[in-house]
């Protein structure tokens, strides 16, 4: 399968990284017991049981189910489409089903559907747990903090070099790593986004994270002048320097791709390492000027028929571009994101931008360790594009992530691979 890998990426120079769902499982590892505490209620998996103040309470298998689930997910959000999937194994049950599984957990916690203090209801996404979850070790009541308490942060405004408000915040201590301005963000959604919120969690818990929304976009300015590359360094540039950061990792995805190399290649001495997920550095029209004239005008035609249209065929079908394994209620989520993140008219100028960049004679003069990692079947921006940038840069690595998702879903199993990689690379 390794082999397999290496032709498929087929640049030998590149090192590349194979993933550790590549590796043979370790048989003679230690089995290791799996006991979580919230509230007032410790449950143990291997022994099926649900302790509250020190009572044993009984529950039948699809409540102790859900219950393990919402400890395991450790606060984030749990889809019904998981629940689901996890508890009555993706066979079809009714909503009055679910509800009284849902009511006889809270029960069980000491918690009601009212309350909602344990186990919250977040309306058409899903459940999730309210409090913070432990995991405790087989060899003492000692525990290990999940630290899934709600996300905070503080917004914070400033003005770019031409005068365009953006908003930035940072969550999490640590290293510093800047999430270099995507679209499709919003400062204040990401967090309780099911997609997103799991992102900010995993790259916040060793890392103070700092993220800012592009120019016209989210909660920054919506009058911003021109969507540039130069334009895009220059904001970077403002929000890092209001953060007080010398030196510091980037991520970079999609389009911001682009803009990080070109702050690494103008300010090296400020860049520590960079990670990049699914970017490009040819835009469509540049790196196939037929074929890709023609899907640069087929997505703006998507957006101006559809913007603002959840249930709108054209904005249904850009939205299962990037994400094609896309839940339905991963779907909807994407296309509320997509209009809160940006207006019709914005979100053309932006592919209109992007379909443009041609900007593979600045990978030459970034010196920094890139982490190039890119989905073998992105419909979006092929994976050939991550070979170039893995090729052209001085040091980089290349991870190929098997998945034909664009924006990975949480529920991707290429999502954990990517977090565990980012956290060797990254210091």
């Amino acid at each position: 399968m390794k082999e397999a890998f290496r032709r498929a990426c087929d640049l030998s120079k590149i090192p590349v990284i194979f993933p550790k769902y590549l590796e043979k499982p370790d048989r003679e590892s230690q089995h290791e017991v799996m006991r979580y505490a919230f509230a007032s209620s410790v449950i143990n998996v291997d022994t099926h049981s649900l302790m509250r103040d020190s009572e044993e309470i009984h529950v039948e298998p699809q409540v102790f189910a859900l219950l393990h689930l919402l400890a395991d997910s450790g606060g984030d959000l749990v889809s019904y489409e998981r629940l689901v999937e996890f508890v009555w194994k993706g066979r079809h049950v009714s909503d009055a089903t679910i509800a009284a599984r849902i009511s006889a957990a809270r029960s069980a916690v000491g918690d009601t559907g009212q309350r909602q203090e344990i186990i919250q209801t977040v309306p058409r996404c899903g459940i999730r747990l309210a409090v913070a979850v432990r995991r405790l070790d087989d060899a003492s009541s000692g525990a290990e903090t999940l630290d899934r308490v709600p996300l905070k942060q503080t917004v914070r405004m400033i003005s770019s070099h031409d005068g365009v408000v953006l908003a930035w915040s940072d969550i999490g201590d640590g290293p510093p790593l800047v999430r270099a301005g995507h679209w499709l963000t919003h400062l204040e959604r990401d967090l309780t986004s099911t997609i997103w919120g799991p992102w900010i969690r995993r790259l916040s818990a060793r890392h103070r994270l700092v993220r800012y929304d592009p120019r016209g976009t989210g909660l920054s300015g919506r009058d911003c002048g021109e969507i540039s590359v130069e334009n895009g360094v220059a904001d970077m540039k403002a929000v890092v320097d209001a953060a007080g950061l010398d030196r510091f990792s980037l991520l970079a995805s999609s389009q911001s791709g682009a803009v990080a190399f070109h702050f690494a290649a103008r300010y090296p001495d400020r860049i520590d390492r960079i990670v990049t997920i699914g970017a490009f550095i040819q835009g469509t029209r540049v790196r196939d000027v037929g074929s890709g004239s023609t899907l640069t005008e087929a997505l703006g035609l998507m957006i101006r028929n559809g913007w603002g249209q959840p249930d709108s065929g054209y904005l249904r079908s850009l939205g299962t571009l990037f994400m094609p394994s896309a839940s339905e209620s991963e779907l909807s989520e994407i296309l509320e994101l997509q209009t809160a993140s940006a207006t019709a008219e914005r979100a053309i100028e932006i592919r209109e931008c992007c379909s443009r960049y041609d900007e593979l004679d600045v990978l030459k003069d970034v010196s920094a360790p890139t982490l190039v990692a890119h989905s073998l079947r992105d419909s979006i921006h092929p994976f050939s594009q991550g070979q170039l940038i893995a090729a052209t840069l001085p040091n980089a690595q290349l991870l190929q992530l098997d998945t034909a998702n664009h924006l990975i879903s949480p529920r991707d199993p290429a999502f954990e691979v990517l977090m565990q990689e980012i956290d060797t690379f990254l210091p």
